[in-house]
C-alpha cells in the first residue's frame, strides 16, 4: 500500500475550495502527512494587457489573493495540527498544479464537476490535472451555491 506523507492542496481562494481544503488537511492529520498549500497566478488572465504599470497593478493583486488564500489552508492547518507550508507560483494552473505533484504523493482538490457545455466553454483544470499527473488525485465534488 502506498503511503501518503506529502499532500498537495492547490487552492484559488474561493469558497469552493473550502470543502477540499478541509478533507485533504482531515486526511493529512488521520495519517500523519505533512501538506503544501498552492495558489498558481494564471498568466492568461494577462495575455491580453500591454506590459506596463496597469499589469503590474494586476500582478500584485493577484499576488495579494494567493497570498491570502495559502494563509487561509495554513491557519486551518494550524488549528488541527497539520504542517502546513505555502507556495505562490505563477502560470497555467493545471500545469503547475502537476509539476508541483512531483514532489508529492497525492492531491487533494475541489472541482464544481460542470458537465456539457459549461465544462466544453471553460475547461477544467482538475480534469487536466487527474489526467497529468504523477500521483494519485483525490477530486472534492463541490456543489454549485
Amino acid at each position: 500500500m502506498e503511503e501518503f506523507k506529502k499532500i498537495l492542496i492547490p487552492t484559488d481562494g474561493s469558497e469552493y475550495t473550502r470543502e477540499a481544503i478541509q478533507k485533504g488537511l482531515s486526511l493529512a492529520k488521520l495519517i500523519g502527512a505533512k501538506v503544501t498549500a498552492i495558489y498558481v497566478m494564471d498568466q492568461s488572465a494577462f495575455a491580453a494587457i500591454p506590459p506596463d504599470s496597469l499589469m503590474n497593478d494586476l500582478h500584485g493583486l493577484l499576488q495579494n489573493e494567493g497570498e491570502e488564500a495559502v494563509a487561509h489552508v495554513k491557519e486551518m492547518g494550524d488549528e488541527m495540527g497539520v504542517e502546513v507550508a505555502t507556495k505562490i507560483l505563477e502560470g497555467s494552473p493545471a500545469h503547475a498544479i502537476v509539476e508541483e505533484a512531483k514532489e508529492h504523493d497525492l492531491i487533494v482538490m475541489g472541482t464544481l464537476g460542470r458537465t456539457g457545455l459549461g465544462r466544453l466553454l471553460l475547461g477544467s483544470v482538475a480534469e487536466r490535472v487527474m489526467r497529468h499527473a504523477p500521483c494519485p488525485v483525490m477530486l472534492i465534488r463541490i456543489k454549485e451555491k
